[in-house]
């Protein structure tokens, strides 16, 4: 008996890795049932920076994101930020940030963000900084942050529709 496998099947399987992975808009990145959106960072000159975006789950199972790397930095941490008392207090969080089943994640100054730690060259305006999120059911993602200028509190296209 003779085994083939048809043309057709090998596009559906094209099909199926393109729709798994795919731009869901000028400033969203999908994968499964999760969009990054506004995936952006801070031009500095120093040794550290941080990065952010929002996640939103449309399924109904949640995911959470379990850790991150970049080929730009010595290391990425997942970092919470709060003011208690007037003073600022940052903390890793070792066990992720949780993305609930029909909800959203925000990674934005002021709460939680990743911390770029050790970065291999400064981070210009206008660049892409290349980064790999790590997810408990998606995956492993890569996306890029783009470089805000450097006072920036939001990405600057954060008011346009996408």
């Amino acid at each position: 008996m003779t085994c083939f496998r048809t043309p057709i099947l090998g596009l559906a399987t094209i099909a199926i890795a393109i729709a798994i992975a795919v731009p869901a808009g000028a400033h969203d990145f999908k994968v499964g049932s999760l969009t990054l959106q506004h995936r952006w960072t801070r031009a500095t000159a120093g040794k550290v920076g941080a990065g952010y975006t929002i996640i939103v789950n449309a399924g109904k199972t949640p995911d959470k994101l379990l850790s991150a790397s970049s080929p730009a930095v010595d290391k990425v941490e997942i970092h919470t930020m709060s003011m208690d008392g007037g003073v600022m207090k940052m903390r890793p969080l070792p066990d992720g940030i949780a993305i609930p089943a029909g909800g959203t994640a925000k990674l934005a100054p002021g709460g939680y963000h990743l911390m770029l730690l050790g970065l291999k060259a400064p981070l210009v305006e206008g660049k892409l900084v290349p980064l790999t999120l790590n997810f408990a059911k998606a995956g492993p993602v890569k996306v890029q942050l783009k470089v805000e200028a450097a006072g920036a509190t939001e990405p600057a296209h954060a008011g346009h529709a996408n």
